[in-house]
């Protein structure tokens, strides 16, 4: 394997929304540095089980749906 051409992987530290706080190993930043998180799997309603709206702009929904009817979707 070639010498070099890796890049650096170094300890940070991720920030919840919650506040609470986790060290991993990564390329993203320089050693030391904290990445805090917007969406997390304490606040995403993928995880939490929230609704998630979906919005019809156009009626595009309403086409596909129109157009795909007979196929169950």
């Amino acid at each position: 394997m070639r010498a070099d051409i890796h890049p650096d992987y170094h300890f940070i530290t991720i920030k919840m929304t919650d506040g609470s706080t986790y060290q991993v190993r990564s390329t993203w930043g320089k050693e030391g540095d904290q990445m805090a998180l917007d969406i997390d799997p304490l606040a995403h309603p993928a995880w939490t089980g929230g609704n998630a709206k979906l919005m019809d702009t156009g009626g595009r929904v309403s086409k596909f749906k129109n157009k795909y009817a007979g196929l169950g979707f």
